[in-house]
């Protein structure tokens, strides 16, 4: 995990398997507050998009029906029928559970903490530790720019297991196929002039990021979250979630929801970044992911953002009298950098850029 200086602190998965007791180090424990929820929630009815027939040319739209109205009651989708092989899926998946397996000393060679100290962005750990009284999430990651493949710092990705590079180099190019149609439709339900608006506008040196993430069982798991309610700051993230548990929940109303595991589904978030470009049109919605007293939990996310050196603002065509523009032009990369600082916080950034 991130640090503020001094020793090393512990991982996630150090402190799981070192805790004799029923008890959770006290910057893990969530302050009380109204939205938490933590009870049994109810399965949200996130349609499943099987991604062949949203393109047919014979369609009767019943897809595209379906798309819209998961991207407006939900933000997010499941996709079926995506053009990522099972065997894909299934190698990535393996891979970074194997990884996370390995020994501690091993993964460290990928630290996120340089000479054990300064935090970088990319490597195995936790988020940056910013201030003694921030609330971490109970997940340690793997976090790899995959794209522009000329900026790999391929000497943090992973050589063990033996699989994982060529996995997350294979997961990539299929979920780039998929990330791109959903990218189209949308810019058709908008009745945008151009299907490829969004694909433009993440421009030639776009940046993808692949999060590989491991939550292990948590004794208090009323208590502690996996990753705290956040909005992504991405145009969308393409997320392969565990197969067999649980944990990623949706806020709609004022209540959580569950959010269905289906196998071999992928499921896609919109992020701020389409929120600002749709002008609200299409919004990014606030999810966390809770932990689980008996299982250990596996993620794979691909973050796909516009080129950091790029400024976005809401869309001209979706801009007019009845609708101005909601969001400020903004540079992704100053976004971003915000985005980091705000998420330690428990805030969402996007509300400080609304006009």
């Amino acid at each position: 995990m991130g640090s503020t200086g001094g020793a090393r602190a512990m991982t996630v998965q150090e402190i799981a398997g070192a805790l004799g007791k029923p008890d959770v180090p006290s910057q893990y424990v969530v302050r009380a507050h109204s939205e938490q929820q933590l009870a049994a929630a109810v399965t949200a009815p996130v349609p499943v998009i099987d991604l062949s027939r949203l393109f047919e040319q014979d369609g009767d739209g019943d897809e595209a029906a379906k798309l819209r109205s998961a991207l407006d009651s939900w933000g997010l989708i499941l996709v079926s029928n995506h053009g990522v092989d099972a065997a894909v899926m299934d190698g990535m998946r393996a891979a970074s559970r194997e990884f996370f397996r390995r020994p501690l000393e091993e993964k460290q060679r990928y630290t996120n903490l340089i000479d054990g100290e300064q935090f970088q962005f990319e490597g195995y750990g936790n988020d940056h530790v910013r201030s003694p009284d921030q609330i971490l999430d109970w997940t340690d990651r793997i976090y790899l720019k995959v794209e522009p493949e000329d900026e790999r710092s391929i000497a943090l990705w992973p050589v063990h297991p033996e699989t994982f590079r060529d996995a997350l180099d294979e997961f990539t190019k299929k979920c780039g196929g998929v990330k791109d149609s959903l990218l189209r439709a949308m810019a058709k339900l908008l009745e945008l002039d151009d299907d490829d608006y969004f694909i433009d506008q993440l421009g030639e040196r776009a940046s993808t990021h692949a999060r590989c993430s491991y939550y292990p069982e948590c004794p208090r798991p009323e208590l502690v979250f996996g990753l705290k309610p956040h909005c992504d700051g991405t145009v969308v993230t393409v997320l392969m979630v565990d197969d067999t548990v649980g944990g990623l929940q949706v806020l709609r109303d004022g209540v959580w929801w569950d959010v269905p595991v289906v196998p071999h589904t992928l499921l896609v978030i919109l992020g701020d970044q389409t929120q600002i470009m749709s002008n609200g049109i299409f919004k990014s919605p606030v999810h966390r992911v809770l932990t689980n007293a008996k299982k250990e939990r596996i993620s794979v996310a691909l973050d796909y953002s516009v080129d950091p050196e790029r400024e976005i603002e809401p869309s001209a065509q979706l801009v007019n009298e009845e609708r101005p523009a909601l969001y400020r032009k903004v540079k992704v990369k100053d976004y971003t950098a915000a985005l980091y600082d705000h998420f330690s916080k428990g805030e969402m950034v996007i509300n400080k850029i609304h006009t």
